[in-house]
Formats: C-alpha cells, structure tokens, sequence
C-alpha cells in the first residue's frame, strides 16, 4: 500500500532506506513487532535483484524464483503485517538530534525514532554496447548467483582485481573455459588470488584489452562479445585512428563485470555514522563481541549490502534485515522506558 504520508509533522518509529531483500526482511520483521514501519523505495525499488532473472540458491525454492518474484512477494508480506510503502529517495539525514530528520529529494522531511540503513550497493558496469539490455540475460555482475546457469559455456570476466579471480575461480567449476578481461596487463589482484587464477587450465587472460559490446538479445541471451585491445593498454581511451587499436567479436555464452560495487551511502556523508574508505557502513559488536547492526549512531542500523563488501547474497541481506529489526525494536524499547522514567521524575 503505496499511501500519501505526512512528511511534516509524524514521527515514525522505524525508517527503512531501502527496498531490497534486506529493507523488506526488516519491514517485515518490525511490522510484526507493531512499529508501524515506513518503507523508502529509492531510486530503483527491489534493488540489483530485480536484475536477476533467476535465484536458485535462495531457501525455500527448489524451482528457483524470479528476481521481481522474490521481491514482489516480499513486499506483500510486509504490507500485510502493516509495513507502509512510499517513494522517496534521501537527500540528506540530520542525527545530530532525536528524532531523527531525513529530506527527501522531493523536498519532503520524515522524523524517526530509529533509522535502518538499507540501501544496498550498486554494481558497477563498464558501459559497453547493449549491457543495459542485457543485463540479467547472460550479463551478470555475481558468478556465486548466476554461474550455475553457463554450464559449458565460454565466457568472460571483466576486472583485474581479487574479485574478478574469485568470480572466474568460481565460474571455472561449470564453464568450458573463463577468459579473464583486463585493460592492462598487470593485476590489481593479490599475488595469492591471482596465482590461483593462472594455475586453472580453464581460465586465460586477455591483456590490454576492453569490453566495446555486447551481442544477442533477452529472449537468446549473450550470443557474442566485442573486444578492443592495445598494446598499451587501456584501449578505448585511445583514439579511433590509432592504427594499433583492434576490435575482435568473438562467441561467448555470458559475461560478468567483476569491477567492485559502491554503497549507496552518500546521504550520510558528513554525519557520525562510520564508513570504510569506500563507503561501506562500519557496524559494531555487543559487549560480548557479538556481531550487531547497530552503526556509530545510537539509533541507527545497517543490514544488506551496505554493510557487507564481501558476500553480498540474497540470503546474508535477509539475514542482516532481520537482525536490523529486532536490534532497532531493542533500541525503542529501551527508549521508551527512559522516557517513561523520565516523566516519573519529579521536576
């Protein structure tokens, strides 16, 4: 239920920044607890899973299901528990203050007692030729998710650095062969990560070599790639004339981009919440040492992607929405009863 919401004067218990797996697992987890919780689709509601055409290694779907299945389905969950659903994306938070104070990009303001960071990390691509159209039709940006599906297929990787040997390390397992795309001729990765890649008789290096296009179409998938290479590397920056430019269209069964993400968290740049240089959220442990979702800021939380470089799944982000929930439903309780207390005292 997408409703008109009043922006200006309510204060809602729980903000969710997010409607990804992650933002809906929480939605669901905190509208169950009675917060009434809001929902902000962002930019791209359902976030990179709608990409994906099919999840087979997400629990309960021995068929496998759709990417805009997965997230269909759970937004009507959380709506039928009470989760409430709007557009906005977030321009900038004030946490200096309680409650909290979020400014949309419509101009717009919520205040919230609790904050639950959500909003994932985007992949990113390289900008070639038709990736746009491709993209989930034998374009992917995770092997773990979609290797599966390129069981004797030829296939590329795009990238140099230790997640690009990771991807094609775990390609090699199902692909006739992995050929590795890297527009120098030195990797970024580390010496261990790339060693490895070089002793699997499945996977070959293309230096100083680009990705240019993509051939095919959704309903036949990558039928072909363009590549463009220079002996200096960094092929299409160099000029159209160069005569040592080449381009070369060869048969492949799926491409991956395997360049890093970037968390979608600049709308917290300037404030106390802790990133990593690349702008991943830092989250803190319990007085046992415990993992939590609680970041820097009393009263904010971070679940999915946003918080997680490394395994950036499906079922981890569901995981980390659940725990963003009960944490944040700790986090009000506990306020309550201060307030509570506060109101006994005598002036």
């Amino acid at each position: 239920m997408n409703k008109e919401t009043d922006t200006t004067t309510d204060v809602r218990n729980v903000v969710f920044v997010g409607s990804g797996v992650a933002g809906l697992s929480a939605a669901v987890y905190a509208a169950r607890a009675d917060l009434e919780p809001l929902v902000l689709e962002g930019p791209e509601p359902g976030g990179q899973l709608t990409l994906t055409t099919d999840i087979e290694n997400y629990l309960g779907f021995p068929e496998g299901v759709g990417g805009m299945e997965l997230i269909q389905n759970g937004k009507d969950q959380a709506e039928r528990f009470g989760a409430e659903f709007t557009h906005g994306t977030v321009e900038n938070v004030t946490l200096e203050e309680r409650p909290f104070e979020l400014e949309l990009s419509n101009g717009d303001t919520l205040q919230t007692r609790a904050l639950i960071v959500a909003s994932g990390a985007s992949a990113r691509w390289v900008g070639a030729e038709n990736e746009d159209e491709l993209m989930g039709y034998g374009l992917s940006t995770c092997a773990t998710c979609d290797g599966a599906f390129h069981r004797g297929d030829d296939v590329l990787v795009i990238g140099g650095g230790d997640s690009a040997m990771e991807e094609a390390l775990f390609l090699a397992k199902f692909a006739d062969s992995v050929t590795i795309v890297h527009r120098r001729e030195e990797l970024r990765a580390s010496e261990i990560m790339a060693d490895r890649a070089r002793d699997n008789e499945a996977i070959e290096f293309r230096w100083n070599t680009e990705l240019e296009a993509l051939q095919g179409s959704q309903e036949e998938g990558i039928t072909g790639a363009t590549l463009v290479s220079h002996p200096e590397g960094y092929p299409l920056e160099k000029t159209a004339n160069d005569p040592d430019v080449m381009l070369e269209t060869i048969d492949v069964g799926g491409v991956f981009y395997a360049i890093g993400h970037t968390p979608n968290t600049e709308f917290l740049e300037g404030t106390a919440v802790d990133r990593d240089k690349s702008g991943y959220l830092h989250t803190r442990t319990d007085n046992d040492g415990r993992t939590t979702t609680k970041t820097t800021v009393e009263g904010v939380f971070a679940a999915g992607d946003v918080a997680d470089p490394h395994y950036q799944q499906a079922i981890t982000a569901a995981g980390t929405g659940s725990m963003a929930a009960l944490d944040a439903e700790a986090y009000l309780e506990a306020l309550k009863r201060e307030e509570e207390i506060a109101l006994e005292m005598p002036l």
